[in-house]
């Protein structure tokens, strides 16, 4: 019979590889792809409009905001743009 392995840690499974910076700033890399991601889709659904209304109001195509909202790599002027179509600026900040 095969043992179950039940991970509650994210940092436990990788905590050998954290130790290498290369992978270690890949995964911060990664995790703040997905942040921006999540925010933006988050900020999205907080006004109630979908992809295809974004897109329209942002002049980027709708597949260009299922991409950046799925944390693919982006200019900041795509996210900038997709800022003022929230009537919002655009602010960086390193924690």
């Amino acid at each position: 019979m095969a043992n179950k392995i039940y991970l509650t840690d994210i940092d436990d499974l990788f905590s050998q590889d954290l130790q290498d910076p290369s992978f270690a700033n890949d995964v911060k890399a990664e995790l703040n792809k997905l942040n921006s991601a999540v925010a933006i889709r988050n900020e999205r659904e907080t006004y109630g409009w979908s992809q295809h209304d974004l897109a329209e109001k942002s002049g980027l195509p709708q597949s260009t905001i299922a991409r950046v909202e799925n944390g693919a790599n982006t200019s900041m002027d795509t996210i900038s743009k997709i800022a003022n179509a929230f009537g919002k600026s655009l602010q960086i900040s390193f924690a």
